[in-house]
């Protein structure tokens, strides 16, 4: 049965797992669903259109599937979907997207710390950690194991490559490159983020090919074309680099970019 403290208020409506803890002051609304073995602190607001997975935890004051931040919005029904094993900090806010039928996403193991906020028509894929006060604009699309430091900004449509770092206090404006740091208001890329790469098994052999890659397409004053092709033709192809190539490609094509990263 659902441990639900009495001051907690939720529409019956609610779809919610048997053995979901739910603390004081909570509010839950219509067309909320709760997987199995999630808990909510205190002061938690989960609006109609989400859909949450198993083993979540919200800590105190987290707003989820609020209404999006956008004029275009005219009351439509819109979604939020979030996985498994998520942990949400305190007052963190999540909105469902905009347009009628979208979805604003989070996937599996993503840590968002206190105040973080995710806006509509974000996807946050699986084992991303976003640190304090971080403000994600509309359409942003984090990728898998990217490491977020506090107080940055995302611009809209902007999309982290996987396993990126972004230093504290960046502004994110266009695409962040798969695999590198990224730091300041300028968005320079320093190097690769050789930590996270070791963290999962990638071989030195495999992250000094990334490095060089990085080099060329970063660090030289060779325009991207060419050094797509310097890259492609000097540096090993491990998958690292073949990752990275076909997203600075999808930038140069004007797919889901902001343009180049100089």
């Amino acid at each position: 049965m659902v441990s639900v403290h009495p001051t907690s208020v939720i529409d019956p409506k609610a779809e919610i797992a048997p053995d979901v803890k739910i603390g004081p002051f909570c509010y839950i609304e219509a067309g909320v669903s709760i997987g199995e073995g999630c808990i909510l602190d205190s002061h938690v607001t989960i609006k109609g259109g989400t859909a949450i997975g198993k083993r979540n935890t919200f800590a105190q004051g987290a707003i989820i599937g609020g209404d999006p931040q956008d004029r275009k919005y005219k009351g439509e029904p819109t979604f939020l979907e979030i996985g498994d094993d998520n942990i949400i900090r305190e007052y963190v806010t999540i909105h469902r997207a905009s347009g009628e039928g979208q979805f604003t996403k989070v996937g599996d193991r993503n840590f968002l710390m206190a105040m973080v906020h995710l806006g509509h028509n974000v996807h946050v894929m699986d084992d991303v950690t976003i640190t304090n006060s971080c403000g994600i604009a509309g359409h942003v699309t984090i990728e898998n194991m990217v490491t977020m430091g506090g107080m940055c900004g995302v611009h809209q449509f902007c999309r982290i490559g996987k396993l990126a770092m972004v230093a504290g206090y960046s502004r994110i404006v266009r695409d962040v490159p798969p695999f590198m740091v990224v730091e300041g208001s300028n968005q320079v890329v320093h190097d690769i983020n050789a930590v996270g790469l070791r963290r999962i098994g990638v071989t030195p052999e495999r992250r000094m090919a990334l490095h060089k890659a990085c080099k060329l397409l970063f660090k030289s004053q060779i325009a991207l074309t060419n050094a797509l092709e310097i890259v492609r033709r000097e540096v090993q192809q491990t998958e690292e680099v073949e990752y990275l190539l076909a997203f600075q490609e999808r930038l140069f094509h004007g797919k889901n970019g902001r343009g180049d990263q100089r």
